[in-house]
C-alpha cells in the first residue's frame, strides 16, 4: 500500500562539530581582524612633558580616535594629537587643545584670548599667562587652519609660536580615553571646557 503524504518520514538536517584545528583557527582570525580594525580607527599615545597640566600628565596614556575627525570637524575645546608645522615626520606629536576654527581672529590681549572680540572663558587652564608667554598678537585663520594651545599657557610650545597654524591634514585625532595608569582612567570629552559657550 503506498504511503499517504503526510507519513512520509523526511531525513532529520544533520549538524555535524567543526574540528576544534579549524576553531582555533577562525578565533585567531577574527582577533587578528579586530585588533587591525582598532589600529585603522585610533591610536595610543603618550603624554609627555608639562603643557597640558593639570589636566593631563607625564606617563599617562590616551586612546586617540581617527573615526571622530573622519565624520565632523575638530570642536573649540577638543583635546587633539596632531604634527605640528615644520616638524620632521620622524619627531612625536603634539598634544593640545583647540582653541581657534577656521576663519576667526585669534587674539592675545592683556594675557587674555579673544575670539573674533569675545574673551574666552577659560577655566581648565593651569594658572594666569604672564606678558611674557602671552605677549599681545593676533593671528588670522584661513579655512583649513586651527589655532592650538597647552592647557599650562607658561610651559608650552604651541601656536603662539609655531611658524603657521596647525592645518586640518595635520591633526592625528582625538582624545577619547585615559586609561594609563589606572587610577586616571576615565572618559576625555573636554575635561573642563564650559559647554555651550561660544567662544
Amino acid at each position: 500500500m503506498e504511503a499517504l503524504p503526510s507519513e512520509i518520514t523526511l531525513p532529520r538536517p544533520q549538524l555535524h562539530r567543526r574540528g576544534f584545528s579549524r576553531e582555533i583557527i577562525e578565533t585567531i582570525v577574527l582577533i587578528g581582524a579586530i585588533y587591525a580594525l582598532v589600529n585603522l580607527a585610533s591610536v595610543r599615545f603618550i603624554v609627555e612633558g608639562p603643557s597640558m597640566q593639570p589636566n593631563f600628565h607625564t606617563g599617562q596614556v590616551l586612546v586617540v580616535t581617527r573615526v571622530n575627525y573622519l565624520l565632523g570637524d575638530p570642536k573649540r575645546g577638543d583635546i587633539v594629537v596632531f604634527n605640528p608645522p615644520g616638524q620632521p615626520p620622524d619627531e612625536p606629536p603634539y598634544i593640545k587643545r583647540v582653541i581657534g576654527l577656521p576663519g576667526e581672529t585669534v587674539e592675545i590681549r592683556d594675557t587674555k584670548v579673544y575670539i573674533d572680540g569675545k574673551e574666552m572663558d577659560e577655566p581648565y587652564i593651569n594658572e594666569p599667562c604672564t606678558p611674557e608667554r602671552c605677549s599681545n598678537k593676533t593671528w588670522e585663520l584661513g579655512a583649513n587652519e586651527y589655532f592650538m594651545m597647552g592647557d599650562n599657557r607658561n610651559h608650552s610650545s604651541d601656536s603662539r609660536v609655531f611658524s603657521t597654524p596647525v592645518t586640518r591634514d595635520h591633526i592625528i585625532g582625538e582624545a577619547m580615553v585615559r586609561y594609563w595608569p589606572p587610577s586616571d582612567w576615565g572618559l576625555v570629552n573636554h575635561i573642563h571646557y564650559p559647554q555651550g559657550v561660544n567662544p
